[in-house]
């Protein structure tokens, strides 16, 4: 698996839009993302493993609200991840569920998860699917693991190095 490019919008600690360009940063194949404590580093990881499971590694999986308290209320929360598995290029999109301002009226009305599952083929992006159990299931099989899988390979969440340790 290689990643390409993250974008984020009002997604846990970016209220904004976000952007980092993988291959920008992998020229030697490997590259490393470090900061200070509070900098975004788990959020970015996050981001990847949402967009590939619709949910986030360790302790935080459980959370329901992923959308930013820093965002403008009108703005959607989502995460596009453009990577690259088993020889195919992926763009997939996520909106997780949350709750948006009524369009007339005053409160806020639930908005539904979303996904946009895309294939680059032949230079145009196609559409795969935009249905959540499918793009799910694709993103699973292509993958070859479960997201549990997911985050304890290639993802080790804070704090649970112990827990690795002990995996049978």
């Amino acid at each position: 698996m290689r990643l390409h490019r993250l974008e984020v919008t009002a997604f846990g600690p970016f209220p904004d839009t976000a952007e980092i360009d993988f291959d920008a940063l992998s020229d030697a194949g490997l590259f490393l993302i470090h900061g200070q404590t509070g900098a975004g580093k788990t959020s970015v990881l996050d981001a990847v493993c949402f967009a590939l499971y619709a949910r986030v590694p360790g302790a935080r999986k459980t959370i329901k609200r992923l959308r930013s308290d820093h965002a403008t209320p009108e703005v959607a929360p989502q995460v596009t991840l453009e990577v690259t598995v088993r020889g195919r290029r992926l763009s997939i999109t996520r909106s997780p569920e949350w709750e948006r301002p009524k369009k007339t009226g005053t409160g806020t009305t639930k908005q539904n998860a979303r996904v946009v599952l895309q294939e680059l083929r032949r230079g145009a992006w196609t559409a795969v699917s935009t249905r959540v159990g499918e793009a799910d299931h694709f993103v699973r099989e292509l993958l070859g693991m479960s997201a549990d899988q997911f985050c304890q390979v290639a993802m080790l969440p804070q704090g649970e190095f112990a827990a690795f340790l002990r995996a049978g």
